[in-house]
């Protein structure tokens, strides 16, 4: 790996090789656990006040809590509030970034051993998210090693389970934290996400009647059903489309909000017209709608099919509201200012996925943006990797950032 030409190379090396023992634990949503005792090692050897926050199942019975992946236990499991304390007054500023990851592509090789190639570290979670991780871990070690002093406390939730709906960032939320602001840590390439769109995840589970193929008008497939109920979603998902148009950070995507059919199983032969069939997928959506108009419309959408007439059972598994402030903000307008000063130059944008963002703006009310190094491109892909060299550009700006807007707040 060629030399990085950031004012933090000196402590680089020790972050790839953070992030490399990171990448090694497959911390799929449920196995977390040896990742986070890494963790919790890794940030208290660099001076920072290490956490564990607890959690029971007792969090399965949220109104919030998100359930596309059945049967997950808590028992013995944490989140990690890693602090380091200001010397003044300011309140403090908070971090939020996951370290759960999704399976490996089913053409990836080798996912759990970070690979380096041309200036780029590869691997599952190499930028979603413990790439994020190690930003944290290179911001701490920075505020460390050059004993800057910030006038308020810096906070971080390292937490489970973003990636099947945000449960580790509830049980925070639920918990309570005060802070001026908020930044949750994802690959935008270091674009500042202001505007978060929502997103709604489904089961539709469709009721024929069985039968042989011979029987012509004495059956019902499920499985035309349920392409019955998808073109009813996709309509509905058209107009809602053209519906939410008028969003200035929203408006260059041809299509921020998708409609996604993920997964569909159905049927035991080919010859035999199967009776239930099961649809899974996810509807993005704009701040023109909030998740329970969009959950009340989606219902609406498969009501209006006759066929599907008492045959269809609908639920939700992950709700998530967008998440919005205003670009002008402080918070938006200083890491702008924080990032052209580095001579890296950016914007302020829209993300056009789904995020953790809205427990922070909706439950504890602070102010939020999204933001991070590497690229939502190749999250999840076979090809995830991220720039060691970016990751010190973006701990570099954090280090001009933060000082700027502590000093700033009233």
């Amino acid at each position: 790996m060629s030399a990085p030409t950031t004012s933090l190379a000196p402590l680089l090396p020790e972050t790839v090789r953070f992030l490399s023992h990171l990448i090694a634990f497959p911390s799929t949503p449920g196995k977390e656990k040896e990742s986070f005792l890494f963790l919790e090692n890794a940030f208290q050897r660099i001076g920072a006040e290490v956490e564990r926050i607890p959690l029971s199942d007792d969090l399965k019975s949220d109104p919030d809590y998100s359930s596309p992946i059945p049967d997950l236990s808590y028992k013995g499991r944490f989140n990690l509030r890693i602090r380091r304390p200001g010397t003044g007054e300011a309140p403090p500023f908070l971090f939020n970034t996951h370290g759960d990851v999704v399976p490996p592509s089913e053409d990836m090789a080798d996912p759990w051993n970070a690979r380096e190639h041309e200036n780029r570290l590869y691997g599952r979670g190499a930028c979603d998210a413990k790439g994020q991780i190690a930003l944290l871990f290179l911001l701490f070690r920075a505020l460390a090693d050059r004993k800057v002093s910030l006038p308020g406390d810096l906070v971080a939730h390292l937490v489970v389970e973003e990636e099947n709906g945000g449960n580790g960032t509830l049980a925070m939320a639920r918990r309570g934290e005060e802070a001026s602001g908020c930044i949750v840590l994802e690959p935008t390439e270091q674009r500042i996400m202001t505007s978060i769109r929502g997103a709604v995840w489904f089961r539709l589970l469709l009721q024929g009647k069985a039968g042989h193929s011979g029987q012509a008008g004495q059956t019902r497939s499920a499985l035309l059903l349920a392409r019955e109920a998808m073109s009813a979603l996709e309509n509905y998902h058209h107009e809602l489309l053209n519906q939410s148009r008028g969003f200035p950070l929203f408006d260059p995507y041809p299509n921020p909000m998708p409609l996604t059919f993920g997964r569909i199983e159905a049927g035991n032969w080919p010859a035999t017209a199967p009776s239930r069939a099961r649809l899974e997928g996810v509807l993005g959506f704009l701040p023109n709608r909030t998740r329970d108009q969009i959950c009340g419309e989606f219902k609406t959408a498969l009501d209006t099919l006759p066929d599907l007439a008492g045959r269809f059972a609908l639920s939700f598994m992950y709700r998530h509201n967008c998440s919005v402030l205003d670009p002008t903000h402080p918070l938006p307008q200083l890491l702008l200012r924080a990032s052209a000063a580095q001579g890296r130059p950016t914007r302020i944008d829209a993300m056009t996925a789904s995020c953790d963002a809205c427990y922070y703006t909706e439950v504890l009310h602070i102010p939020t943006v999204v933001w991070g190094p590497g690229s939502l491109s190749v999250a999840h892909s076979r090809d995830e990797h991220i720039r060691p060299e970016e990751i010190a550009e973006a701990a570099e700006t954090l280090l001009a950032f933060l000082p700027a807007y502590m000093e700033s707040l009233p």
